[in-house]
């Protein structure tokens, strides 16, 4: 089955970063991707393209859009296109004679997704920046890292795919669905300074209402409370334990052998450096996989950090299929699920320009019956 997504087609207009994960994504669901590659690729790209698997389940056109032969081929998938993907700084996709307005006039039904680091408007908008500068600006990273410590980068994942992938992704179906009502496209302005600072409207909210610190590290949720954080074990490996609930902090207590009324209250955050002390000490009694076995059967949220080989063979993972070798490689499977239109296995990312002359006769036949 084609998955939800089936008969929705996207022009992707090569890039990195949050862009081609949102393309993955709709990909992942069942629409027709087709991805716009410059001639001769892109020098920047950290993988060759037929192995970066956040490409894959698409097809791929070559186009030089400073040309006429390239500027006809976009502007005939445009026409044709439910939705357009593109992550330029503001301005450029203008310039090329493919902004908004240009795009729009040619095809009054697209959905015009633009994602930036800092949005189509403001002093910082055509500024260069990467994930980690506006997570610095949107407060988000000075929140993450240890007590006494600096901020810590959470990977790419909070900014480039959390706040701008994710949010680009829901603007597209968003606007697919008034789309339906209205029967008019629209401009989808996903910035991951805006979606960045949703994902944190929880800290915010706390922060306003006077539960959230300023200082790293001395929060709940941000290893400030022991029964929140991650512990070495016998074999320099870690747990993970988040017994927030008085009863999974019972559970934890009651695994590790540890007599409550010999301790702080869970909640004294007076007590929290020697409740600290004494949860490290009892985690080096054992092996992690020694303690992973002892919580197992619990409710005590404790968790084997796993590394990505690791993962991959967990059995829960491998039950759900949640990390797959399709033929090619292991890989992150589609998510979410659905119980109809499931989409199938994505397939091989496409080598830039192969699908050049067939998406053209393809897209074309679909509009004029005649030709098939």
């Amino acid at each position: 089955m084609g998955g939800p997504l089936c008969g929705v087609r996207v022009v992707e207009l090569a890039g990195m970063g949050p862009g081609p994960h949102a393309a993955m994504l709709l990909a992942d669901l069942g629409a027709d991707v087709v991805r716009v590659e410059r001639p001769g690729g892109d020098a920047t790209v950290l993988l060759p393209p037929e192995q970066d698997f956040v490409l894959r389940g698409r097809r791929s056109v070559t186009a030089d859009l400073k040309s006429a032969e390239g500027r006809e081929l976009v502007d005939a998938l445009v026409r044709r296109a439910d939705v357009l993907i593109e992550g330029f700084r503001p301005g450029v996709m203008a310039r090329l004679g493919f902004g908004p307005e240009d795009c729009l006039a040619l095809n009054p039904r697209l959905i015009y997704a633009s994602v930036t680091g800092w949005g189509q408007d403001g002093p910082l908008a055509e500024r260069a920046g990467h994930d980690i500068n506006y997570l610095a600006v949107s407060g988000v990273l000075h929140a993450i890292g240890r007590a006494g410590g600096p901020p810590v980068p959470p990977l790419n994942l909070v900014g480039d795919l959390g706040g701008g992938s994710m949010f680009l992704a829901l603007g597209v179906l968003a606007a697919l669905l008034e789309r339906g009502r209205s029967g008019k496209g629209q401009v989808v302005d996903a910035a991951i300074v805006d979606g960045s600072s949703l994902l944190m409207q929880m800290v915010w909210g706390l922060h306003e209402a006077g539960l959230w610190s300023l200082e790293r590290g001395t929060n709940v949720v941000d290893t400030g409370a022991p029964f929140y954080d991650t512990y070495e074990c016998r074999d320099g490996r870690y747990v993970a334990v988040g017994a927030v609930e008085p009863a999974f902090y019972a559970q934890l207590l009651m695994v590790l052998g540890l007599d409550s009324s010999a301790l702080p209250d869970q909640l004294d955050r007076s007590g929290w450096p020697r409740l600290r002390t004494v949860l490290a000490e009892a985690f080096l009694a054992r092996t992690r996989d020694e303690w992973a076995e002892a919580f197992a059967d619990t409710d005590a949220c404790v968790s084997p950090v796993l590394d990505l080989d690791e993962a991959a063979a967990h059995p829960q993972l491998v039950a759900r299929s949640t990390v797959s070798d399709p033929g090619n490689g292991r890989q992150a499977m589609p998510a979410p699920r659905f119980s109809r239109s499931r989409p199938g296995t994505p397939s091989n990312p496409p080598v830039p320009g192969q699908d050049t002359a067939s998406v053209r006769a393809e897209w074309d036949a679909a509009d004029n019956p005649s030709v098939r």
